[in-house]
């Protein structure tokens, strides 16, 4: 079947840019293919034709559930393992199919001519990494190629759990201010190829995406999406939850179970370590975020309530109280430095001016995954008479409540490696009071794989050391840090000031994000990490 001349001007897209074309070399299969299944000849073959794929005739089925292809070759004498070899059937699966074009070339008077259709695939690669493909039908019939493009068509139009419609928040002050290079070159071409229809608004200062969202129709869209870093999704989160709640006609200023977020949230990793993102699906990478919004592809996460003194203060899926929450009070009074020189600076400094808090951390063990079963369809963990609350005191240099595992770069395998996206539980990770050298070690561990399952096991109780260095700390305390009347908690990357008891309760399932169920990873044995229901810390002041 006939090529197109090297050096015209071809168009996978009916009417979108156009490439150069060069002969393709001769191969003998597509690497990605499948072979072909046992269940195979079960299916209901829907068209049957010849079609180019990569220089090879070939004999294309299209049945149910896949597209198989088999090379047509000369007759060979039989048993001719080579001849056996070439004609080896291979298949792709249509619910990796995301898009279908009609394939020309363009010439420079501007006048066309059809090649065939090409068919936009979505590839599982290594390390949870997705990317996107293309597969070449070559047939120059332009009443063969349009028969098989509206069947194509039609099977797409099938997947109804792809979105069609999308609200993109976008935040250019993210990271490096990469956001909206990240959008505009990665993103939106393959939301086009896609068909996927977006209203873009991008953000203008902090709290932006939560007064836009608690107002703007919604009804028209099928999801949200959020480019930007831990602190943008987590905004969008908390503000689809908000509304949830104000559709449901619910107080939003005091209740206990919350009403699910009706709309899918997607995030788009353009920050500076993309926690949720990470977490969500393995790995900080966009084109993977983008390919599992376009596929549909849903993840239900559980989230937590942050409230003090039977009032609401946020949505969140994980907080530091502590060192973390100190660390970000610092950073968030240099925002002038670059993000990377702002975060060192402030470990170091809250590094140098180190302390613990004194703290009660009441809790609620989490009982068993039968209690989840019961407690999942209502979409919220239910207190019962007989779940018994334990009573932590003492001097903690770092609390940790985690509802998801916090993978990032420094942590792999998550800062709270045991807790899954939607177990119904949370991890508590305390880190009580001890010498600077031996907490140092603590954050150290985060950074490895082998040793990150002692974390907590490696924070001890020093009673020499229970407030070294206190009284230095009250004659000079920084004025970055909140003031003695309220206290820093790092909530998803977001500063909270709290000045009582904060009561961190977990929802299961709450919201629904864009991703696909990880594989379990190895589960680790040892660690101060305890899994929960409910958590309540209750700040003791006391003079020193």
């Amino acid at each position: 079947m006939p090529r197109g001349r090297r050096g015209s001007r071809v168009s996978a897209l009916e009417g979108g840019r156009e490439e150069e074309a060069a002969a393709a070399a001769a191969v003998p299969s597509v690497p990605w293919a499948s072979p072909q299944q046992p269940e195979a000849a079960a299916e209901q073959v829907l068209l049957r034709g010849i079609f180019e794929i990569g220089r090879s005739s070939c004999d294309v089925v299209l049945s149910e559930r896949a597209l198989r292809w088999r090379p047509i070759q000369p007759e060979r004498p039989a048993g001719d393992s080579k001849y056996d070899l070439l004609c080896k059937e291979e298949s792709l699966e249509l619910k990796d199919i995301f898009s279908v074009k009609l394939k020309r070339r363009y010439f420079a008077s501007g006048t066309g001519t059809l090649l065939g259709i090409t068919l936009f695939i979505c590839l599982k690669k290594e390390q949870n990494k997705l990317k996107d493909s293309t597969l070449d039908l070559i047939n120059l019939s332009e009443d063969h190629c349009d028969i098989w493009f509206r069947q194509f068509k039609k099977i797409l139009a099938g997947f109804s759990n792809r979105p069609k419609s999308l609200k993109i928040l976008l935040n250019p002050q993210s990271h490096k201010k990469e956001a909206t290079q990240v959008y505009y070159e990665k993103v939106e071409p393959l939301l086009k190829i896609a068909g996927i229809k977006t209203d873009v608004t991008i953000t203008e200062y902090e709290g932006h995406a939560l007064s836009l969202l608690k107002e703007c129709e919604l009804q028209g869209f099928d999801g949200v999406v959020c480019v930007g870093g831990d602190g943008s999704a987590s905004e969008v989160a908390h503000a689809l939850l908000l509304r949830a709640q104000k559709n449901a006609g619910m107080e939003t200023s005091s209740f206990l179970t919350p009403v699910r977020a009706q709309l899918p949230l997607g995030v788009i990793p353009a920050g500076s370590t993309n926690v949720l993102a990470h977490s969500l699906h393995g790995v900080p990478h966009v084109v993977t975020a983008t390919l599992h919004i376009i596929m549909g592809h849903i993840q239900p996460v559980d989230v937590c309530t942050f409230s003090s003194t039977g009032k609401l203060l946020r949505f969140g899926f994980s907080a530091m109280f502590g060192f973390g929450g100190r660390t970000l009070a610092l950073a968030e009074k240099h925002r002038w430095m670059s993000p990377n020189q702002r975060r060192d600076f402030a470990v170091i400094k809250a590094l140098a001016k180190l302390k613990p808090e004194d703290c009660e951390i009441s809790f609620l063990p989490f009982n068993s995954s039968a209690d989840l079963q019961e407690r999942r369809p209502q979409g919220s963990p239910k207190s019962d008479c007989n779940d018994q609350w334990q009573m932590i005191q003492g001097q903690f240099l770092n609390v940790s409540i985690m509802a998801i595992p916090c993978l990032c770069s420094v942590a792999p395998r998550g800062l709270a490696p045991n807790t899954r996206l939607n177990n119904g539980s949370m991890a508590l990770i305390i880190a009580r009071n001890t010498s600077r050298p031996e907490f140092i070690k603590h954050l150290k561990r985060y950074a490895s794989v082998k040793n990150q399952t002692y974390t907590v096991e490696e924070v001890k109780v020093y009673p020499k050391n229970k407030i070294s260095a206190h009284s230095q700390e009250e004659e000079d305390r920084p004025h970055e840090i909140a003031s003695e009347n309220s206290f820093p908690w790092n909530v998803d990357g977001d500063l909270m000031e709290v000045t009582s008891e904060v009561h961190v309760k977990l929802h299961p399932r709450l919201i629904n994000l864009y991703g696909e169920s990880l594989e379990e990873m190895n589960d680790s044995k040892d660690g101060f990490v305890l899994s929960f229901k409910e958590a309540s810390l209750k700040k003791l002041l006391h003079s020193h």
